[in-house]
């Protein structure tokens, strides 16, 4: 007799139905423990000057990433120097090495309306990791080494104020802006990293003053600007300190504390694009004389 027994094992296992509200509950719980690491790491930033530089290091380094981007790569990496997911790092033929935790991150969503009118934006958590977790070979950047002048050049570049030397700024002082005559002073006979830092400084001072943003430290957030500028460009940091936050700093919610360091990262960026704006020109010019002198 035929065995028809066959037909009756090796089923497949009946497919468990998609339980959207549990999904949709999954995804707010990981969004709030998101923002609840980003809370808490803000509140490190406010008290502990090392843990703030190191934000600074990070939105350095990813001057095109939100401050809450950074933030949360500062507290869960924070000598990360190149990200992707996994499929990316995996469309470029690299591996994430086994047992590597994901770095957690927002991207932007879907716009919806609030409840009274306006338009958000949703958010969501996305995986990522750095080139340090992957197994390419991590080879430095190749540094960009820019004449000092071009360099003192780039920053000056559309400037909302002008220039002067002068020879009366007071003892201590290199660089110093003026707002009621709309002039940054520059000691005479400075070096060009010295001359950088303090033009970095004082440029975060009258972008803000015609911007009219203000903010609660305009000193320290002016110093952090010239800090993240200098990273930028290869200057040397050698002097700046971060031990002595302002003290309103551990007062701050992490809402306050956060929109603090996105005067920072918003005033750093854009002095950034308008040097960029001449380094792009310089080489372009560079390649046409190149080009023909073929």
């Amino acid at each position: 007799m035929p065995n028809y027994d066959d037909l009756f094992t090796g089923q497949p296992a009946p497919q468990e139905e998609f339980n959207k509200d549990a999904w949709a509950a999954k995804k707010q719980a990981e969004r709030e423990s998101i923002y609840a690491m980003i809370d808490s790491h803000v509140h490190d930033m406010g008290v502990d000057g090392g843990v703030f530089q190191a934000y600074l290091d990070v939105q350095a380094r990813f001057d095109l990433y939100s401050v809450s981007n950074a933030i949360l790569i500062a507290a869960q990496c924070p000598e990360a120097t190149k990200l992707a997911d996994f499929d990316s790092w995996k469309v470029d033929g690299v591996y994430v090495k086994r047992g590597q935790d994901a770095i957690t991150i927002l991207e932007p969503g879907k716009e919806y309306k609030k409840d009274d009118g306006s338009t958000g934006v949703s958010y969501n958590v996305k995986k990522v990791f750095d080139i340090s977790q992957t197994r390419a070979e991590q080879r430095p950047a190749p540094a960009v080494a820019r004449d000092e002048r071009l360099l003192l050049k780039a920053l000056m570049n559309n400037a909302p104020c002008r220039f002067s030397i002068s020879n009366e700024l007071p003892e201590g002082t290199n660089v110093a802006y003026h707002p009621q005559n709309n002039i940054i002073y520059v000691r005479q006979g400075l070096d060009a990293p010295t001359i950088f830092r303090g033009l970095a400084q004082e440029l975060a001072r009258a972008h803000m003053d015609k911007g009219g943003i203000t903010c609660e430290s305009p000193d320290f957030t002016a110093y952090s600007v010239s800090y993240m500028l200098c990273k930028r460009n290869g200057v040397s940091v050698e002097g700046f300190s971060f031990d002595r936050l302002p003290e309103s700093y551990a007062m701050m919610d992490a809402k306050a504390l956060r929109a603090e360091a996105g005067v920072m990262r918003d005033v750093a960026g854009t002095i950034t694009a308008d040097m960029n704006r001449l380094f792009q020109a310089q080489e372009k010019a560079q390649k046409n004389r190149d080009g023909g002198a073929r």
